[in-house]
Formats: C-alpha cells, sequence, structure tokens
C-alpha cells in the first residue's frame, strides 16, 4: 500500500471512530496531525484522560502500538490503542496498570452511588 493510501486510511479510521464514539454520546474530533509541532498527538480527541491511538489495519503489531501510545501520551493521561480491522467491530488495548487504574474510578464510582439495603 502507497503511503498516501496508507494516510488516507488512517483518516478513514479515525473518522469511523469518531462516529461510533458519538453514537455513543462522546463529543470526540480527530485532531490535526503535524509531525514534531508539538500539540495534542492522540489521532482523536474527547475522552477525558484518554489518550487515543487510532489503528485501522488488517494486521497489527499490539505491542508496537502501545508503546507509540505511551511514549506520545501526556502525563496524567491513559494510552489506549482503538483498533478495527474491516468488517469487524473496534477493540481497545491498554497496558493493564492503566486498565486497573481506570477499573478503579469505575469501581469506586460504583460503591459511591449504591446504597446498602442489608439488615444489621
Amino acid at each position: 500500500m502507497s503511503k498516501i493510501n496508507s494516510k488516507n486510511k488512517g483518516k478513514r479510521g479515525e473518522l469511523l471512530l469518531v462516529k461510533a464514539l458519538k453514537e455513543h454520546g462522546f463529543d470526540c474530533r480527530r485532531t490535526q496531525q503535524f509531525c514534531g509541532k508539538g500539540g495534542e498527538s492522540a489521532d482523536v480527541i474527547g475522552l477525558p484522560k484518554i489518550h487515543i491511538e487510532c489503528k485501522f489495519v488488517e494486521k497489527l503489531n499490539i505491542y508496537d502500538a502501545v508503546n507509540q501510545a505511551k511514549s506520545d501520551c501526556s502525563t496524567g493521561n491513559l494510552p489506549a490503542v482503538f483498533h478495527k480491522r474491516s468488517n469487524c467491530e473496534w477493540l481497545v488495548t491498554m497496558p493493564l496498570e492503566f486498565w486497573i487504574e481506570l477499573y478503579r474510578e469505575y469501581y469506586s464510582g460504583l460503591l459511591n452511588n449504591t446504597t446498602s439495603t442489608k439488615a444489621v
């Protein structure tokens, strides 16, 4: 695949991801990619605290993609690779330590929002 087609495929994947996230109620958008010029390096923004690396490929070296997300991720954000093959569902991959952090926040919210009805 030529470099131009590869860029177009990446752009298509990012647009598909933005559409999917918007369907779930998130206000997301693609970022402009300016290599080495600072600014936001995530492919898609709009999920607070999540650094999104988007991959729309048939074969993916997931460890390389996760390493890219980790190295591009700003301090305080959680690196995540959103990836998809043609005619397949979106998947999200992140290092366990960051998933644990995310799940603890989620679970803590569950515990804080439930009231105990047990008899003492």
